[in-house]
């Protein structure tokens, strides 16, 4: 499950993460935009349900420097030894640029320069290196982890897969439809033993379809028409079937963009109905390949009404499962 959980202040997560472990959840992975930094909901869970993983997807590399970024995964890796994965990736100019005044330049290549930083350093060794977007002389952790984190890495294009394949412990994957997973994780080549492929999925539980696709219809026109996820689905080939989109929002005209997603897209990429149907859908991510679905929960009109009981009970829904079945 994506945590934290919108709505629920971080103080009072303690009976969430209580709730998805009983529920049969095993991961809790968190996100960086402009809520909560990626750690703290994870430190969190580390110290009030030392059951479950813990993962960031994903941490940005450009918003914090190479020693910072080692040392809060080092922190982490040391709270949770043997639970902990950090997924980092390139995010966004918006994100980047625009809210952390960071330059966004050459991203496949400060992505692979951070991976090879983050190997050698969170193994305990001092880095004294010039890599292509960024220089590092004599740093040491002072507290490396007994056990090194594996590191997965965010790619959406042939480029960055095939860098994942080649030299990260596993991928992340994000706004795909179940049915784009094979092709895919085909661009990831000869993948290493023990390499994961963790996926986002947007998951919104309720039989309200007309304000599951509405919902659904305002999250695509924000994502995909940034431009890195614009050419993932061009790539997969939507370019037809959301180019009326796209078109609209070049234009200026949000409504319109909005209104042009079809609903095939949708239900593709939004996975909506009762919390049963949520989890046959969900599980065929697994089918085609992904190891780690990671939903993350939109809000629903049962749930806005019912508070934190009914998100509770909701969760409870998703991760049940027929004796002899894991989530």
């Amino acid at each position: 499950m994506t945590v934290p959980l919108g709505g629920v202040p971080l103080a009072d997560h303690q009976a969430i993460y209580a709730t998805l472990e009983q529920s049969g959840f095993t991961d809790v992975w968190s996100s960086e935009v402009a809520g909560t930094d990626a750690f703290t909901p994870l430190a969190l869970a580390a110290a009030w349900q030392p059951q479950l993983r813990l993962g960031t997807a994903i941490t940005p590399v450009f918003t914090r420097g190479p020693g910072l970024l080692a040392m809060s995964a080092a922190a982490l890796a040391e709270a949770a030894p043997g639970r902990f994965a950090l997924g980092i990736g390139a995010s966004s100019p918006v994100l980047v640029r625009d809210w952390n005044a960071v330059r966004f330049d050459e991203p496949f290549r400060r992505t692979r320069d951070m991976l090879r930083f983050l190997r050698a350093a969170l193994r305990g060794e001092t880095v004294d290196e010039v890599y292509d977007t960024f220089t590092v002389r004599r740093f040491t952790l002072e507290r490396p982890p007994t056990a090194p984190p594996p590191i997965l890495l965010a790619a959406l294009r042939p480029g960055m897969l095939r860098l994942a394949g080649a030299e990260a412990d596993g991928v992340i994957l994000n706004w795909l439809a179940a049915d784009d997973v094979p092709r895919t994780l085909d661009e990831l080549g000869e993948r290493r033993a023990g390499f994961e492929v963790a996926a986002r999925i947007f998951v919104c539980p309720t039989e309200d379809a007309a304000y599951a696709r509405t919902l659904g219809r305002r999250l695509i026109t924000s994502y995909l028409t940034v431009p890195a996820y614009a050419e993932f689905h061009r790539w997969l080939g939507r370019d037809r079937t959301l180019a009326p989109m796209w078109q609209a929002w070049a234009a200026g005209d949000r409504r319109a963009a909005s209104a042009a997603v079809p609903d095939e897209v949708v239900d593709a990429l939004v996975l909506h109905g009762s919390p049963e149907r949520c989890r046959a859908q969900a599980r065929r991510y697994a089918e085609a390949g992904v190891d780690v679905p990671i939903l993350a929960l939109l809000p629903t009109p049962e749930v806005t009404a019912g508070g934190v009981a009914a998100l509770t009970t909701l969760i409870a829904q998703l991760g049940a499962e027929p004796a002899g079945a894991s989530v």
